[in-house]
């Protein structure tokens, strides 16, 4: 830990693994503070920075209210203390780096460039406080040719290859219904963040460093086998609809309800089982269906006659009779649907929290499990902005209530 950088001892604010790590999260929006949630999930001190009076606009963001209040911050926010600081202020980048000078960790989202503007780079923050690890989350990085530009999500899976190979072939490839780019990013970065906080105690003498997590990359990153499949034959994977080219049973197909569900057989073991669950063993004998590549070359064929089959059958009794014979098999949920779904609820995914503002409130639960170290959700974040600033400048920092009265009083908390 950095109490041996900083001279303060932490204090362990959960029962989470990465109790006693304190974070100052900088920054708006979903990226940045995404990775302050899964620190924040796992015990972590999380300082989240907001702006004076308004606060992070994720406080309000979406269409839908209850009481007035968004219901995105609860999840985002959870866990999380408050301080506010205007950082166009002096004196509010000042409190900044003085709080960064009492942590591990620090993340920040701003366009590249921003915190160097402030004299508040890496450079500068680790001067005061070397073992300082700062997660730094941006649409392209901060070097190379477009690093100046700045990023949202929509961009990067445009640009990173993810959205080009999303939907069906022919068509305009449509979006994502979640900010699948500021997510994934988020998980790059707190990855990243991790590996940084055990090489510095475990065996970089207690050196602090820099994790730069780009939407762009991040996105990349998850092509699968796309780019050595076009360096060496060429080929440009394309949108395939509901299945994957060349890979089969791998699909969604009718049920007598006109809902779908989803089977997932094509390794040969799988494959031969469902087959006995369709009272057709005969077919993983079949010599257009005996191998992985004989059914990539019949999928059009092969998913005909699976589909033929389920579409006689409710999705209750497909689900048995696949349940009975070991194949890979799910339906397609609504929200609505996992909310009552018993797994989900068996493995702690649907929690509910009672907070003043939203009353009694599902939040999703905490993933993965670990089963020495639980976590908890302990709140749905502060009800508003710079609600932790007595406690967070006063006892951490040492501001007594004069100066505090002063600061607020002048904007700049």
């Amino acid at each position: 830990m950095s109490a041996s950088l900083t001279g303060k001892a932490r204090t362990a604010t959960g029962s989470g693994p990465l109790s006693g790590i304190r974070a100052i999260e900088v920054g708006q929006l979903l990226a940045g503070p995404f990775v302050g949630s899964r620190l924040a999930d796992f015990g972590a001190e999380v300082i989240k920075v907001e702006p004076p009076v308004k606060g992070d606009p994720m406080r309000d963001w979406g269409h839908h209210r209850y009481n007035g209040h968004g219901l995105w911050w609860p999840t985002l926010a959870r866990n999380k203390k408050s301080v506010t600081a205007n950082l166009r202020d002096p004196r509010g980048r000042d409190l900044l780096r003085r709080l960064a000078a009492e942590a591990d960790a620090m993340v920040e989202n701003f366009k590249p460039g921003t915190l160097e503007k402030w004299n508040l780079g890496p450079d500068e923050l680790h001067k005061e406080n070397p073992g300082l690890v700062i997660a730094r989350v941006s649409g392209f990085g901060q070097t190379g040719p477009y690093s100046e530009r700045p990023g949202f999500a929509s961009v990067g899976e445009a640009m990173g290859g993810i959205r080009y190979i999303n939907g069906f072939p022919d068509q305009p490839q449509p979006r994502f219904g979640i900010s699948l780019g500021d997510t994934l990013t988020a998980l790059f970065a707190f990855e990243g963040l991790l590996m940084a906080l055990y090489w510095r105690d475990a065996g970089g003498g207690g050196k602090g460093q820099v994790v730069d997590a780009a939407i762009v990359e991040s996105c990349f990153s998850m092509l699968e086998s796309t780019l050595p499949e076009y360096d060496k034959c060429g080929v440009v994977r394309k949108p395939s609809g509901t299945g994957l080219p060349n890979v089969a049973p791998s699909n969604i197909y009718p049920t007598n309800d006109g809902t779908y569900i989803v089977i997932a057989a094509n390794v040969d073991p799988m494959f031969r089982r469902l087959c006995a669950a369709m009272g057709q063993p005969e077919l993983a004998e079949d010599p257009r269906f005996s191998t992985h590549l004989a059914r990539g070359d019949h999928v059009e064929l092969l998913d005909g006659m699976i589909g033929e089959w389920t579409s006689t059958m409710t999705p209750k009794d497909l689900g048995a009779i696949l349940d009975e014979h070991g194949v890979v098999y799910g339906p397609i949920n609504s929200i609505a649907e996992i909310a009552e779904d018993p797994h989900f609820k068996a493995r702690d995914m649907i929690v509910r929290v009672e907070d003043e503002r939203f009353g009694d409130i599902a939040v999703p639960g905490i993933a993965p499990k670990l089963s020495e170290t639980p976590c908890e959700v302990n709140w749905l974040g502060r009800d508003e902005p710079g609600k932790d600033n007595e406690a967070i400048y006063g006892e951490l920092l040492g501001l007594d209530t004069k100066a505090l009265s002063e600061l607020t009083e002048e904007g700049v908390i």
